[in-house]
């Protein structure tokens, strides 16, 4: 196996245990800890709870499916835009490039799940300081895809390639 074909296998891997890793938190936070209801909550540290809520939505609730219509309307868009990363992904060359579009896509697939199966994407990880909540209520493919997009947009913009027929001075 080739070093680039090695490093997309890693990516495809780390997606698929990002997947296998959210839908287990969910089970956990819902079958487990019984967090069946929004609203249901469960304290775990002074600025950390589990907090059920239901998210119709997209990114930061928006795009809320309040019809089947638009609920099969999101699965078909995140799923077009998970393919899209997929095929990145799998032109890609270096690690470094492509483990941000694996934690996207393999966040974006478990939200894809809980949408198809549900109509909506669970979510229960609440930071708090305190009153004061910086975040919204997500879960573990939110923060991953969250991260990988970071990664992406930093890389863009601090890290500058030099071009392939550049040369140094002797």
């Amino acid at each position: 196996m080739s070093r680039v074909a090695r490093f997309r296998a890693i990516g495809i891997a780390l997606a698929a245990l990002i997947f296998i890793l959210d839908q287990w938190v969910k089970h956990y936070v819902v079958d487990v800890l019984g967090l069946t209801t929004p609203g249901d909550h469960y304290p775990l540290l002074p600025f950390f709870d589990f907090t059920r809520t239901n998210n119709y939505g997209v990114s930061l609730g928006m795009l809320e499916a309040t019809s089947m219509e638009m609920r099969w309307a999101l699965v078909a868009v995140t799923a077009a835009i998970a393919t899209g990363v997929l095929v990145w992904l799998l032109r890609e060359r270096r690690l470094w490039d492509i483990m941000p579009l694996a934690m996207i896509l393999g966040g974006a697939l478990g939200n894809i799940r809980d949408r198809y199966l549900y109509g909506f994407v669970i979510d229960y990880a609440d930071f708090h300081i305190g009153e004061f909540r910086p975040f919204l209520i997500f879960n573990v493919a939110d923060a991953c895809i969250s991260v990988g997009v970071v990664i992406i947009l930093a890389r863009s913009l601090f890290m500058r390639e030099k071009p392939d027929n550049e040369h140094r001075p002797d």
